[in-house]
């Protein structure tokens, strides 16, 4: 029989055993409550986040132009570029253009517009530039890349008025070129698609500039064409820096809105697997373009935001229906792009 002195509490080492275990579970308790509120939380907000991994995709820039010198070898063999040139009097009011090495008579001319949410971009972008000169310049086209002031310093709608500007002082050079000043096509990306669809819908925006009237318009997967909609609803936050809370503004900036008149031929190519949905925004606008008489096609392609613009000018069958749009803009075009 085991014996004990007197004054031992057998019930200490239990309470203090106790005690001790009790300090030590209470944090890992709370530690996993927690976790089990964070987990749950997510689950809850899982559609808030695949839009905040969203928004910043759509934000963010193909490539800066401090990036761009390390793909310049991969332009096709003897393509010429004038870079720099300028169109205003602002260091962002230039663009580059991309030459055949054997220029033909009256080329026709593709005017690319960047995205990067009306803050962001550079016409030497990788994502902006390479497959489109690699597809188009080789068939006898000049394509130009064009940079544009930004936010804040400058706001969607003067934006609008560098495309034009620019637009007017390429088209003013194309002979210097060899290219024919009346077979423009307006291309834009993103935020740079929705500048383009501005001057497509307004043509007060090109007429301050006396720009000629282009061939078609060609808007890759922008999402704004009806933006007091857009506004009046859940929306990406960087909208508000570009288009502010009032309302009498929105409606300035909306493609939608502004659409009263038959323009130019459109194409409106979109992502079908955004969450956004940017389809059903570009459908309304090419419905409307339709009952004004007015040239337009949806374009619907299962890419990315950033495949839309990247993959534009690769072999695939997006390539091959936009040719088919620019192919219908003229006969000349039709024969460079070897269609009947």
């Amino acid at each position: 029989m085991t014996t004990y002195p007197y004054n031992v509490d057998l019930r200490r080492p239990q309470l203090k055993s106790y005690h001790a275990q009790r300090r030590t579970t209470r944090p890992i308790l709370f530690a996993v409550t927690l976790a089990f509120a964070s987990l749950t939380c997510d689950v809850c907000h899982a559609v808030s986040i695949r839009e905040k991994i969203a928004e910043r995709r759509l934000q963010q820039p193909d490539m800066t132009q401090e990036d761009a010198a390390g793909w310049q070898g991969a332009l096709p063999a003897g393509v010429k570029v004038i870079r720099d040139v300028a169109y205003g009097s602002h260091a962002r009011q230039k663009f580059d253009v991309y030459l055949p090495q054997t220029p033909s008579a009256d080329m026709p001319v593709i005017l690319m517009v960047h995205g990067g949410a009306w803050s962001a971009g550079d016409k030497a972008a990788r994502g902006v530039v390479l497959n489109k000169v690699r597809h188009w310049v080789p068939k006898g086209f000049i394509f130009i890349s064009m940079n544009y002031r930004l936010l804040p310093e400058t706001m969607p709608l003067q934006q609008a008025d560098d495309v034009a500007n620019a637009l007017a002082a390429a088209q003013v050079q194309a002979a210097s070129w060899r290219g024919d000043k009346n077979q423009f096509i307006l291309m834009g990306h993103s935020a740079g698609a929705h500048l383009v669809s501005l001057l497509a819908a307004a043509p007060a925006i090109s007429a301050k500039f006396a720009v000629l009237l282009w061939l078609g318009t060609i808007a890759l997967d922008s999402a704004v064409y009806d933006l007091p909609k857009i506004m009046a609803a859940k929306h990406y936050r960087f909208y508000d820096s570009a288009f502010g809370d009032q309302a009498s503004n929105w409606g300035l900036n909306s493609p939608l809105q502004l659409l009263n008149y038959a323009g130019a031929p459109f194409l409106a190519v979109c992502s079908s697997i955004r969450p956004d949905h940017p389809c059903q925004q570009a459908g309304r606008f090419v419905e409307r373009a339709k009952t004004l008489g007015m040239q337009a096609r949806l374009l619907p392609e299962a890419l990315s935001h950033k495949d839309i613009n990247e993959q534009l000018g690769a072999e695939n069958t997006y390539t091959r229906a936009v040719d088919e749009f620019i192919a219908s803009l003229h006969p000349a075009i039709s024969l460079r792009l070897g269609k009947k």
